[in-house]
């Protein structure tokens, strides 16, 4: 029986042959990252919990400060200083202010073949590399901190066969969004989306890691495509080599297999308070909208910023509209001003911020108040998500959203 691209990168890590699903095995992890939602955690069990605390290879570490950038209050600034202080004694590598975690760690470490633990939901991102990355709580990023090695129930695959290539003004974000308003927001339980075909070829990494970044919310662990000559030649201009490539196998087993023709994909809207609450755009013209947010670790590349540029380009944001733009990491900020993006946005009246999670995590930049209405190229749209309990969050595409950040209301670009 053959395996997937998931299956033999966990064979490899535990060092065995074959694997098949619902099988325990104890893996070397590649890599480990952790982001200032949780790593003050994490050092205090360190320090606390542990009677022999060591760190099995501090090479594999990556520490991010990207949830509250700049600190807004005393008790973040103390968290954030907990995790910097620690990253320097222990000589761990260390990123704060430089952008989003997921975007950071496609554009310097993730390589295909790579199983990579996360303390954060969306490092299924990773397998628009073909690398295995799935999100894990502080307890067991502590464990593979100090071992090098976890444990992993070996999830089924589904395989989504994707095919033709999506309209113009139709985008990856449309057909993830819809996706999940399809099988439901656990329509995939700890099992891995792989996605394939023809028109997975057509997809740029950046589209690849939308649709990954997102598979979490349809419960999987981890979205993941076959590294081809399209990722490997992202991983070549960034001066890095694969660790392996892997193909499924023409008889590896799935749990289910659909076929998505992405010529039927129209723009879609997640409506409050949930992301599989997925419409045609059209149904909801018309909303009034306080906010509007361009970016994220789904949306916020290069790519989004010049599909958004390019609507709002000699328009104005809406009075009555807050407009935030916030680069994914300072490499894409630094392209945006490089090709003229940040004026036009700052030029249409956008309130332009530096690179972190901003108002998709909705702690510190962009809150929403109480019955305010924000439509976002953000992960997720649950009640309070970015503010008030009462506030909604709908979800949509970068074009969508700045269309609508110059309408004042949800419109089609």
């Amino acid at each position: 029986m053959g395996m997937t691209i998931a299956e033999k990168i966990i064979a490899a890590a535990a060092g065995v042959d074959h694997v098949k699903p619902g099988d325990i095995h104890t893996v070397n992890l590649d890599r480990l990252m952790s982001n200032d939602g949780t790593t003050h955690l994490t050092v205090d069990m360190y320090h606390n919990k542990l009677t022999n605390p060591h760190i099995a290879d501090p090479d594999k570490l990556v520490f991010i400060v990207d949830h509250n950038v700049p600190a807004d209050n005393p008790k973040t600034a103390a968290a954030q200083k907990k995790m910097r202080d620690f990253a320097r004694e222990h000589q761990i590598d260390f990123w704060e202010g430089k952008g989003v975690c997921h975007q950071i760690m496609m554009e310097n470490y993730v390589c295909p073949g790579e199983l990579i633990f996360g303390a954060d939901s969306h490092t299924c991102t990773y397998g628009a590399l073909g690398a295995f990355g799935t999100g894990v709580g502080c307890t067991d990023f502590l464990y593979g901190m100090v071992t090098g090695t976890s444990w992993v129930l070996v999830p089924e695959s589904v395989k989504f066969n994707l095919v033709g290539k999506l309209p113009d003004g139709v985008y990856p974000r449309d057909l993830m969004l819809t996706i999940i308003g399809q099988i439901g927001a656990n329509g995939c339980n700890y099992q891995v989306m792989e996605f394939c075909g023809e028109g997975a070829k057509t997809l740029s990494v950046n589209d690849r890691m939308v649709l990954c970044n997102l598979s979490v919310e349809a419960g999987a662990k981890t979205g993941i495509f076959e590294a081809d000559e399209t990722a490997l030649k992202y991983l070549e201009e960034r001066g890095r080599k694969p660790k392996a490539v892997y193909k499924s196998d023409p008889d590896a087993i799935y749990a289910r297999e659909y076929t998505i023709d992405l010529s039927t994909i129209e723009p879609v809207i997640a409506r409050p308070d949930f992301v599989d609450d997925v419409v045609p755009a059209k149904e909801v013209c018309g909303v009034k909208i306080d906010e509007a947010f361009l970016g994220s670790c789904n949306n916020g590349r290069i790519e989004e910023l010049r599909i958004g540029a390019g609507i709002i380009k000699g328009k104005k944001v809406a009075d009555s509209v807050r407009f935030l733009v916030v680069p994914a990491s300072l490499e894409v900020y630094k392209q945006a001003l490089k090709e003229g993006l940040i004026d036009i946005f700052m030029e249409s009246g956008a309130i332009v911020m530096n690179p972190n999670c901003s108002v998709c995590w909705g702690s510190c930049q962009g809150v929403i108040g109480e019955n305010e209405v924000l439509i976002s190229t953000g992960t997720r749209n649950f009640k309070g998500r970015a503010g008030h309990p009462s506030s909604k969050v709908y979800l949509g595409s970068a074009a969508t959203v700045t269309a609508s950040a110059i309408a004042g209301e949800i419109t089609l670009a």
